[in-house]
């Protein structure tokens, strides 16, 4: 099981794990060794989630998710199959928690009268800068 947070968990039999080889670099080791691990999550029809849940992370991580619903986690950072591996699951569960986070809403506040003020003085102190700077008129 692998645990998201206190109320979700997710069994391990509903992830899918592709191994392929990783680019970059390393050698006659990189040509042979399948050490990049992809992670598929089916989100769409996973027995997991409920369908506020689901709605949420199909919102929130819409770019990484295909049409069929599939969420997709590609790790290719170390040289171990197995490293990756474990890299890719933290991946999952760090997006998972994010997309699963609840926002707090933006409370709408007022721009305070000092701070108008300022600004509407610093705006005339700017005119008469650039007025000033203006042609000056001989006096003949």
């Amino acid at each position: 099981m692998i645990e998201i947070d206190a109320t979700l968990s997710i069994p391990e039999h509903e992830l899918t794990f592709a191994t392929s080889r990783s680019g970059g670099p390393g050698g006659q080791h990189v040509n042979k060794v399948s050490t990049r691990v992809t992670l598929y999550f089916d989100v769409a029809r996973s027995p997991s989630l409920d369908d506020e849940r689901r709605g949420r992370i199909l919102r929130r991580l819409a770019t990484r998710i295909s049409k069929e619903g599939v969420l997709r986690v590609v790790c290719q950072q170390h040289r171990s199959q197995a490293a990756n591996r474990e890299e890719a699951v933290a991946r999952f569960v760090e997006l998972l928690r994010e997309a699963l986070a609840r926002r707090t809403p933006r409370r709408a506040t007022k721009v305070p009268r000092g701070e108008k003020r300022r600004r509407v003085e610093d705006k005339r102190r700017r005119k008469s800068v650039k007025q000033g700077r203006g042609r000056v008129a001989s006096d003949e």
